[in-house]
């Protein structure tokens, strides 16, 4: 074993040096460390797995930094769910304990390292933070070391995104460049209508000149052991003046083009092949041309057996005798958009006012490798009505815009899908959506039409102060709200989930991934409510102020919340059957000074409930010019990572799911409510999933223009490369006073989970747009069936902690949860109760008694 690896600097290299050296000179190829080794970690790149049948689908290489030098190694398969989950990732610290030599016996000269065991993650240590450009720090390779720009498994010739498989990635992606001067011979050249005859007879088709009119995102369908260097696939939409047909793009010639084929360019194709059109697709809306559109063949453009000849001719050279078609759009304003006929296509413009993070779904796809959907929340209004448009947007393969949406640009999204659930309408992207922000509408095809130009127009009329001020971002948020009544079923095409028991959300919440969306739904009682103020850092005493939407309702909740934890104290005291009941232990978290309850999610029974230290918590223009191309310049959550403690070497590398790390400890309740049976059962409990406080990226805050990158960096994935000095101290969040952590007991009193419900408060959280504002009694069970505190005719609004004076309501009240699951990186599971349902508000399903 070998000796000390974290020693400073020598004189003749560093510490990842020497490991090396020592590796290099081991009798095996693998070397144990005995004190391991602190490196930073500054890109990850992900590839499908070379193996065949692979135990993981995807392989990673990481580049680390000991300071002085950098290198490339491979991450073991056994340690991918350390990446898969977030804990490793590009700007962390990690101890590595375990390295070997991988030799690769099919090539000449080709070895690399392998990390086979991670001791921990840890923040990154201070000596790194001096480093400003990683890439000035140097490379470090021997003879006997292969140096690549590519995979270390030589058999992949490129990298995947990190997070989704759908982007272009890598250099080996040929970035967009002005088409050059070119002379093509247009006397020889067919029309669409008369590639049927060709297709049915042996002679080769003559040259096409179209326009692309749609095109698709990139499709990825790599499969481990599969034999195609680059198995991506892109379909396009073009037209000539006979018709419009499909062409798709296959393969080595997708990183080639697939920048340079942009919609409205002008193609010359040569040596492409016609097949029998794939129907199972979706296709693009074409109702505004005149034209015929072929279903039957489609053009087929291969690297080879025959070499497609691709030439994109520059707009200038595009001649009107051509009779090419124009790009045909179809824009609707807000106004039109509830009008509209559910899964109708169209075409918006509008001023950016909210963008959330984004999150990943799981596709459904059952054959390949795991696929995620990366896709955001976006908010956009175009002056047409008070309304913002509410726009789900899939990535697009175009990762400079997607990354890049923030408030007060002008965004542009092409062939998106009306949608409608019950009252609520949006908009969701399709796989032909173009995205545009400020800084690309100049010279695009749609700059000239009618509709745009009148939001051009609007917008003059706007001050950017104003409307800065309506801004936000981030946060949880899910959208269309549940239906007002539950009905279960097993088909997760409609709209409620089937139902989840409690105790199995353990599998659940182990398979999460990275940034993963997740929607549960559970039965059973709310055994427990508690109160909590936010932000965190002023619940420094009992009976603490809770601020409301106005200083007359922070008055009034301080006095509510006061009077309500002494009428606890003394109900715990005098009367031990009552409704209010505080158990001995929950009564010491209430009242003592210097400790919290915690409970900890395991496979086995419950441990035993103890107080740990209450760690302290973290506190957290305008310059557009119109020159009637929509350009403007852009003016330019605070999310602070704690450190991530991870199992010792020899644990699984699922326990980072099973123990929760205690510095997420539940924030010190303002106001607590128990039901009768729950101090009964809690210490029979098997499975209790609580993950402590709120997390701060649960929070929607406004918008700063000074922090623009910095939002964008935590609002955005994990980025496979690090950047240094990316922080802010700005949190501002949006309207939340506070929030509550509902104790849902399953049906048979063996599992618990705890969730967290934020109420809505005022009409500038996100989550309030779109959603019809329901009367209620504004007691809690109401509110967290409604999601939103109710205002009263005489515009007041209760502050939520006085909600907590109507708990006894819940008691022996069987509900419905619906819980949003995500888990946001470093051990942080985001458990959000979206909706509550009474037990008058859930129906039987057909078939049932």
């Amino acid at each position: 074993m070998a000796g000390p690896a974290d020693r400073s600097d020598s004189g003749s290299g560093s510490a990842l040096q020497a490991v090396f050296e020592q590796l290099r000179s081991a009798h095996t190829l693998s070397l144990t460390l005995t004190r391991p080794l602190c490196l930073a970690v500054i890109a990850l790149d992900r590839y499908l797995s070379a193996q065949h049948p692979a135990a993981e689908s995807y392989s990673y290489d990481l580049t680390v930094t000991d300071g002085r030098w950098r290198t490339k190694c491979q991450l073991a398969d056994s340690l991918s769910r350390w990446v898969r989950t977030g804990s490793l990732r590009c700007g962390v610290g990690v101890l590595v304990s375990q390295l070997s030599m991988v030799h690769d016996e099919t090539r000449l000269s080709h070895s690399y390292i392998r990390i086979d065991s991670i001791h921990s993650v840890v923040e990154l240590p201070e000596r790194f933070r001096s480093v400003k450009d990683v890439g000035s720090i140097p490379e470090w390779c021997q003879d006997h070391v292969t140096r690549s720009d590519g995979p270390l498994q030589l058999s992949r010739k490129y990298y995947l995104p990190l997070w989704i498989n759908d982007d272009p990635c890598g250099s080996v992606w040929v970035p967009y460049s002005p088409p050059p001067d070119v002379v093509i011979d247009v006397s020889r050249i067919t029309l669409l209508a008369d590639l049927e005859a060709f297709f049915h007879s042996s002679r080769r088709p003559l040259p096409l000149l179209v326009r692309i009119l749609h095109r698709s995102r990139i499709r990825y369908y790599g499969k481990p052991g599969q034999n195609i260097d680059f198995p991506f696939q892109v379909y396009c939409e073009v037209a000539d003046q006979s018709g419009v047909m499909s062409m798709v793009v296959w393969n080595d010639l997708c990183p080639e083009w697939f920048n340079r084929l942009t919609v409205g360019s002008v193609l010359y194709l040569q040596q492409y092949s016609l097949k029998h059109s794939y129907q199972n697709r979706s296709r693009p809306h074409i109702r505004t041309l005149s034209l015929m559109t072929f279903h039957s063949i489609e053009i087929s453009l291969n690297p080879r057996s025959p070499a497609s000849v691709v030439t994109v001719i520059p707009p200038k050279s595009v001649q009107p005798q051509w009779d090419l078609p124009d790009v045909p759009y179809i824009f609707a304003t807000r106004s039109e958009v509830d009008s509209m006929n559910n899964n109708q296509a169209c075409d918006i413009i509008g001023l950016v006012t909210y963008v959330g993070r984004v999150e990943r779904i799981r596709s459904k796809e059952k054959t390949g490798p795991e696929k995620f959907w990366a896709y955001r929340w976006v908010h956009a209004v175009d002056g047409t009505t008070d309304s913002p448009f509410i726009l789900e947007i899939f990535s697009s393969s175009q990762p400079e815009i997607f990354n890049n949406i923030c408030p007060m640009t002008y965004l542009v999204c092409t062939q998106m899908r009306v949608c409608k659930a019950g009252c609520s309408v949006y908009l969701t992207s399709s796989t032909e959506t173009q995205l545009f922000i400020t800084g690309c509408h100049k010279k695009q095809p749609y700059v000239n039409e009618p509709k745009v130009k009148a939001f051009i127009q609007w917008t003059k009329t706007l001050k950017d102060s104003v409307m800065l001020r309506r801004t936000s971002v981030g946060g949880h948020y899910c959208y269309p709200p549940a239906p007002p009544t539950f009905t279960p079923t097993t088909n997760s095409n409609m709209t409620n989930e089937p139902i989840t028991a409690v105790a199995d959300l353990k599998g659940e919440l182990e398979s999460l991934q990275y940034r993963e969306h997740r929607r549960v739904a559970v039965q059973g009682y709310v055994a427990a409510v508690q109160y909590h103020t936010w932000p965190p850092h002023s619940e420094q005493q009992e009976g603490v102020s809770v601020r409301g939407v106005s200083d007359a309702g922070a008055a009034a909740s301080r006095s509510t919340v006061d009077e309500m934890t002494l009428t606890q104290r003394e109900v715990d005291s005098t009367s031990p059957d009552s409704d209010i009941t505080v158990s001995p232990k929950r009564r010491r978290v209430q009242t003592g000074s210097g400790g919290v309850h915690r409970q900890y999610f395991t496979r086995s029974k419950m441990q035993s409930n103890r107080q740990v230290g209450l760690s302290s918590h973290e506190e957290e223009e305008e310059e557009r010019q119109d020159e009637g191309e929509l350009e403007s310049e852009e003016s330019g959550v605070e999310d602070e990572h704690a450190s991530v403690r991870q199992p010792a070497v020899g644990k699984e590398i699922d326990q980072t799911f099973r123990v929760p790390d205690v510095q997420q400890a539940a924030s010190h309740p303002a106001a607590l409510w128990e039901s009768r049976v729950w101090p009964l059962v809690k210490q029979q409990v098997t499975d209790h999933f609580c993950w402590g406080r709120l997390d701060q990226e649960s929070i929607p805050e406004k918008f700063h223009f000074d922090d623009r990158e910095v939002l964008l960096h935590h609002l955005n994935l994990s980025p496979a490369r690090w950047t240094p000095d990316l922080t802010s101290q700005t949190h501002t969040p949006v309207a939340c006073t506070g929030y509550f952590t509902l104790t849902i007991l399953g049906l048979n009193q063996r599992a618990a989970v705890d969730v967290q419900f934020v109420p809505v408060v005022s009409p500038d959280d996100p989550r309030a747009t779109g959603v019809p504002h329901t009367q209620h009694d504004n007691s809690l069970l109401s509110c967290i069936s409604t999601g939103q505190l109710c205002v009263q005719p005489d515009g007041s609004c209760p502050a939520p902690g006085s909600l907590m004076c109507s708990a006894p309501q819940l008691e022996s009240e069987r509900v419905v949860c619906i819980v949003d699951l995500c888990l946001l990186g470093e051990r942080r599971v985001e458990m959000i109760c979206s909706k509550l349902y009474r037990t008058a508000d859930i129906c039987q399903p057909d078939g049932t008694q």
